[in-house]
């Protein structure tokens, strides 16, 4: 397992250097899972806050490491590709607490993780920096002791705050990228709401950050060529196709509550064979 480990995290860590950019869906069961990978992903990333939902839990760490993991498990064990974990903030105060919950993701297969530094605390919304930087500098040295050179995807909520402008958010996030892939991230992911980053603003952060942009689809994102041309590394997609799926199953249901009919459930759906198909072929 350890050998298998090591060769997906190196393989995973080789996707981070386009062209081409990194497309890199996130699933949220097995079977969402197995649909990428059929469609020819070359890796696939974990969403927490799907994880979350089919569990039952709000987003924001409300389910327990334990539980995001078990997931984890389940679909790294049923797919090929490498699989990164989204792990929120790392379910745990302290720096060593952080680095313990990675070994945890690396024992259920996991090759790379996120690691945010969003709080969760409307009044106190980022960790410190410095702290940020302990904690990822313990997880450095975790992942270092194990010998399989996990991909450590530092997430910058900083224009998911927008605090000081503009020009403000932007120097914020480009100091503490360049402090975060200093004390050891392998890559920065930066999401951002809807009109959060324009293009000008990508191109700079792929150009200030030494490190690969991770950045989230969205409605206004640009095109993925475009988004390779203006230097983005990696494209993920976040809870956004769950929420996708979870918007269909409802218009479903008020098709059948109020109209009677079953058009949107027939017109494509994958037949009893197919899925059974999907999960047997793992």
């Amino acid at each position: 397992m350890i050998d298998d480990l090591r060769r997906k995290a190196i393989e995973f860590r080789a996707l981070h250097r386009p062209p081409p950019i990194l497309l890199l869906p996130n699933a949220w069961d097995v079977v969402s899972a197995r649909l990428f990978e059929i469609e020819g992903f070359r890796a696939i990333g974990t969403t927490s806050a799907g994880i979350a939902t089919t569990l039952g839990y709000p987003d924001g760490q409300r389910m327990s490491l334990a539980e995001n993991l078990s997931v984890v498990r389940r679909i790294a064990g049923a797919v090929r590709v490498p699989v990164s974990a989204d792990i929120e903030a790392g379910y745990a105060g302290s720096p060593e607490g952080v680095a313990e919950s990675v070994r945890a993701a690396l024992a259920a297969g996991a090759v790379g993780i996120n690691l945010e530094d969003g709080t969760g605390d409307p009044a106190d919304p980022l960790f410190d920096a410095e702290l940020m930087v302990e904690r990822i500098r313990a997880v450095r040295e975790a992942v270092e002791s194990e010998g399989i050179p996990l991909f450590l995807n530092a997430r910058v909520d900083t224009y998911l705050v927008l605090k000081g402008g503009a020009e403000g958010t932007f120097r914020e996030t480009v100091a503490r990228a360049r402090a975060y892939v200093e004390a050891g991230a392998d890559g920065i992911f930066v999401p951002s709401m809807p009109g959060g980053l324009d293009r000008a603003a990508i191109a700079a952060l792929a150009k200030e950050i030494p490190a690969p942009l991770n950045l989230i689809a969205g409605p206004d994102m640009p095109p993925v060529g475009e988004l390779e041309r203006l230097g983005v590394a990696r494209l993920s997609f976040g809870p956004r196709p769950m929420r996708a799926a979870l918007a269909f199953v409802r218009t479903m249901a008020k098709e059948w509550a109020e109209k009677g009919t079953y058009s949107l459930m027939t017109a494509d759906s994958l037949s009893y064979e197919e899925v059974n198909e999907i999960l047997a072929g793992r």
